[in-house]
């Protein structure tokens, strides 16, 4: 089918269908908000409002076209495979990534209903309207409009949403076990786009994330007699400005950060601080620090942790030459033999992605951003998507995008724009059509 016919027969969004099924959506969000073990969301209401759009348009119900495949492998927690066959084999296309869960939310924290979409002129606002319920409803108002339309593709388009993209600390549920099982194998003979990020430009690089815990042992002491303690609060001040110093030596700026467009090079900064508690007249005997190193694509996690291991040991070996902190302030007690002490451990560390510049879907995905949205500047974030990664690891082409707002990502007062959404819906049609070429 010649491209202009192709775009003619898809046309625009429905917007009264998209805000309609959104509504259902949002309606659902109190009951998907992922944060186990006290919320585990139940996706499967969300799966139950996209089968209504569309198994009336597929092959099960002998209504249309579609062939969908609805995956569980945790009760209540689905994922669901839409298919739109195409006529040549082993050509195709996917959106993948629309997750059905979503972060938390406290009403009291709101301007408006959380669980309840709200119309305020363009703005569609209510949990999961960013990220990523809205993009659930557009990928199902597309393969509805295909289902509808029936044309005759070359392409095979595919869309995945997904279980569990929020909180991973219940493996096996989303995307990973798809993988695992083989079901998303044929996804890999073409471009794959996760429908995940916001504000319109292709993501083309996400930074990986090392959680590091950094404990100091000292001695407890009365404040009043500092010299006969060892002060694990400034030890630790101490160490980790020396750590901090080593990782930015040995992991600078990249030279390829600036051709991704990353806004900020690696990092690794404290966020947490923590201590047993006592009065204000104790030097405490431990603290622990803790904080994330957000890392870019182009240097290794397991050679980061394993540098700031090596740190610690070198602090630990030489702690008696580590700047101190006043004329008593010391850190090891020679009389005691006592000397304080540094560990570090980490968390589940994840690795960054790096999106194929020279791939088809990259340059598809770019032409298609700049004719609808009028301009095109792809982007690159330490945030992290650790499923991008897997899935880039695994062989697949993975490029994305999303149509949310950055701003309210994961934020209170969530909303996005039905005009955003209507790009959005434009630049995949033009995917599609750009691809049968």
């Amino acid at each position: 089918m010649a491209s202009s016919t192709l775009k003619q027969a898809l046309d625009g969004l429905d917007k009264d269908s998209f805000v309609a099924l959104l509504s259902k959506l949002i309606g659902e969000s109190k009951h998907v908000q992922n944060n186990p073990p006290d919320l585990i969301p139940e996706e499967d209401r969300i799966v139950g409002h996209v089968l209504a759009s569309l198994l009336p348009l597929s092959t099960s119900t002998g209504g249309g076209p579609l062939v969908v495949n609805h995956v569980n492998y945790f009760p209540n927690r689905g994922n669901l495979i839409v298919e739109y066959p195409g006529t040549e084999p082993g050509k195709i296309l996917s959106f993948v990534g629309m997750h059905m869960d979503v972060v938390t939310a406290n009403p009291s924290d709101w301007d408006f209903d959380p669980f309840s979409l709200s119309i305020d002129g363009d703005k569609l606002r209510g949990r999961g309207t960013t990220d990523c319920l809205g993009h659930v409803a557009l990928v199902t108002e597309l393969m509805k409009r295909l289902g509808e339309t029936k044309p005759k593709l070359k392409s095979t388009v595919v869309a995945v949403f997904i279980a569990s993209e929020e909180n991973s600390s219940i493996p096996g549920v989303g995307v990973d076990a798809l993988v695992k099982d083989g079901l998303l194998n044929k996804l890999k003979q073409g471009p794959l786009f996760w429908i995940d990020t916001a504000d319109k430009q292709p993501c083309i690089g996400t930074g990986g994330m090392i959680p590091w815990k950094i404990h100091v042992t000292g001695k407890l002491f009365h404040s009043g007699l500092p010299h006969k303690a060892i002060n694990p609060l400034e030890l630790s001040m101490e160490a980790l400005k020396v750590i901090q110093l080593r990782f930015y030596k040995d992991f600078p700026p990249h030279p390829k950060e600036q051709v991704y467009g990353f806004a900020t090079p690696s990092t690794m900064k404290p966020t947490q601080w923590s201590y047993p508690g006592g009065g204000i007249n104790q030097i405490p005997a431990e603290c622990t620090v803790s904080g994330d190193v957000r890392l870019t694509p182009f240097y290794d996690v397991p050679v980061v942790m394993k540098k700031i291991q090596e740190y610690v040991d070198e602090l630990n070996a030489n702690i008696e030459k580590l700047d101190s902190r006043g004329p008593v302030s010391k850190y090891v007690l020679p009389d005691e033999n006592l000397r304080g002490r540094i560990t570090v451990s980490f968390n589940e560390a994840s690795s960054g992605v790096a999106c194929d510049l020279d791939s088809r879907g990259f340059h598809v995905l770019c032409k298609a951003t700049e004719d609808v949205v009028g301009h095109v500047k792809p982007y690159s974030i330490t945030g992290t998507l650790p499923l991008i990664r897997d899935l880039q690891d695994e062989g697949f082409d993975v490029q994305t995008a999303g149509y949310g707002l950055m701003a309210t990502y994961h934020a209170k007062n969530e909303y996005c724009l039905l005009s955003d959404m209507c790009q959005g819906y434009q630049v995949f049609v033009s995917i599609i059509c750009q691809l049968e070429d």
